[in-house]
């Protein structure tokens, strides 16, 4: 799809080798997660137009949507002003969160405490059934 060379040169990865990407959904605009890349998550991406990211829990790339089917096609890669984060626009397929939610931030700090502010829209003992 897109030759990584350009984007894995100019990104500031941390002393990890990772870098911040931020997944919002292309055509509205909601922030879907927020999760890590490596120079392999980054590569893979952009030659395929389907969104990995690396995992820190399990040390591997992570294919989203590999167990949940839930998957994010890339619509646009871009870089911040410092090139230290990433924003992916991208084509959610179902819901982002594991939580069964659209979007990972479903918290909000309100004055009288904390507040999920978006429901579950599938269980996810349903999205992991596999």
């Amino acid at each position: 799809m897109i030759d990584p060379k350009l984007a894995l040169n100019a990104i500031v990865f941390n002393d990890d080798g990772l870098v911040p990407a931020i997944a919002q959904q292309h055509d509205t605009g909601e922030v879907l997660m927020m999760a890590w890349m490596n120079r392999d998550a980054v590569a893979e991406t952009l030659k395929t137009g389907r969104v990995c990211y690396w995992s820190r829990s399990r040390h591997s790339l992570w294919r989203k949507g590999e167990s949940s089917g839930q998957e994010q096609h890339l619509v646009d890669f871009l870089l911040d002003c410092d090139a230290d984060t990433v924003l992916l626009k991208v084509d959610q397929q179902g819901v982002a969160c594991h939580t069964g939610r659209r979007s990972c931030f479903y918290t909000a700090a309100r004055a009288d405490g904390l507040k999920e502010v978006a429901k579950v829209l599938v269980k996810p003992e349903e999205l992991y059934k596999k």
